[in-house]
């Protein structure tokens, strides 16, 4: 039999740009604990479920979660206390009826995610199970492919640099711990090219280089060398990601590039641009290429590269399958990425994810800018052998913890798991 949950207890926390956030521990009749930590997203987009703050301008310059807090003490545990903890889509279902909003704006998203990830961890704690295994429950694993944001732009640096993240994806490792040592390997290097460039080295918030440059090529360019000069080749051992997070430059139905030149270009030059991009340099995957608002756009892009790249919608379908149904059936994009505080439960982040699988759609597993030390997403990562991970550079004690977390689990399963890399960008590895 199940343990039963007898308290709740939420605590107003930092992330790691300095704004509060939630921390929660579950405890459970048996004396077992859980906590787990809620992150926030800087680029978010309109559809995501909401994450309340207090909007006192007084405190935290108005970004405080004591409501939120206040909703978990005061409304959640009282109807959740007493439940079974491994219950846990009718957990969530129950903080849903509680909310009874479509964006979770009467409670909170922060605050219902916070108890929701909270019982996962204790649950599993309780059966003395990794989280992974407790969430996964099956014979073989697969250690996700990292896509290492290791130079920043767009709304996450102060910078000149339009496009959000350049991200390096070790394909050609064996294990992960490889794939993490040549990450990192290619991080020191591009440090040291920026610097022969006179360029600064100062970081973003997702822990990569953050410099102005002449333009966004400018950012692969330098990317490509600092690869090679770790010994590695691109195109073969190490591919390249963009998340271009265009959202945040779609003004009048056009993509104004504000942060670099100033240009503008429509659909169609937008497509021309990346396939310039792709013929140019080893990209396999491509996020958010068009605005959230402009699904058009998307199937044009979809159209255009989706048989020879990853086109992941993030902004488009903040991890909700009702959106991500209509993607699907509209020819929009062939992989989603995975915020858990896009959707606000636990339950639903996995509904999304087999839902995704079962229409052959990749997902990516994705922590978020404004980040805690929390490793959930390492776990849920390999429970669900998604086959991708997206938690930023390798520096930041807020991104490697996931890093860390994964290279834990790969020596816990030793040879139960396998690590995922080609395997998991096999259509477009030529």
């Amino acid at each position: 039999m199940a343990a039963k949950i007898t308290e709740i207890k939420p605590l107003e926390i930092l992330d790691s740009r300095g704004n509060p956030t939630l921390r929660t521990q579950v405890r459970l009749d048996s004396g077992t604990t859980g906590k787990a930590s809620v992150p926030s997203g800087a680029s978010t987009g309109k559809r995501e479920a909401l994450e309340l703050r207090d909007s006192e301008p007084s405190r935290y310059l108005g970004k405080g979660v004591r409501k939120a807090v206040a909703n978990v003490t005061d409304i959640i545990a009282p109807h959740v206390i007493g439940m079974d903890v491994a219950a846990q889509a009718e957990i969530d279902r129950k903080m849903l009826e509680l909310d009874g909003t479509p964006s979770k704006s009467e409670l909170g998203a922060n605050a219902i995610l916070s108890v929701s990830m909270a019982v996962a961890v204790a649950a599993a704690e309780d059966q003395g199970m990794p989280l992974f295994d407790y969430l996964g429950q099956r014979d073989g694993y697969m250690l996700p492919a990292p896509m290492c944001n290791i130079l920043n732009g767009g709304a996450h640096a102060d910078n000149n640099v339009d496009i959000q993240e350049f991200m390096i994806v070790p394909t050609g490792a064996k294990r992960f711990s490889e794939a993490i040592r040549m990450a990192a390997e290619v991080f020191h290097h591009l440090k040291q090219t920026l610097k022969s460039k006179g360029y600064n080295t100062s970081v973003g918030d997702e822990g990569g280089f953050a410099p102005n440059l002449k333009a966004n090529e400018e950012a692969l360019d330098v990317i490509m060398t600092s690869i090679e000069k770790a010994g590695y080749q691109p195109g073969k051992d190490i591919y390249l990601a963009l998340d271009v997070a265009a959202s945040e430059f779609y003004q009048d139905k056009t993509y104004v590039f504000k942060k670099s030149d100033g240009s503008r270009r429509d659909i169609d030059q937008m497509v021309a641009f990346y396939q310039t991009l792709v013929d140019a340099y080893p990209i396999i995957s491509i996020e958010d290429g068009f605005s959230e608002d402009d699904w058009e756009g998307w199937k044009v892009l979809t159209q255009a590269l989706g048989k020879r790249i990853q086109i992941v919608g993030d902004d488009i379908f903040v991890t909700n399958p009702t959106i991500l149904k209509r993607g699907i059936d509209q020819g929009i994009g062939n992989a989603i990425l995975i915020k858990l505080n896009q959707i606000g439960t636990l339950s639903e982040t996995i509904e999304t994810i087999r839902y995704a699988h079962a229409h052959d759609y990749a997902c990516v597993i994705s922590h978020r800018s404004g980040e805690t030390s929390d490793t959930f997403i390492a776990d849920l990562s390999v429970a669900l052998n998604t086959g991708q991970i997206k938690t930023g550079s390798l520096s930041r004690s807020d991104r490697v913890s996931k890093y860390n977390r994964l290279l834990e689990i790969e020596a816990l399963l030793t040879d139960q798991a396998h690590y995922a890399g080609a395997q998991a960008f096999s259509k477009y590895i030529r």
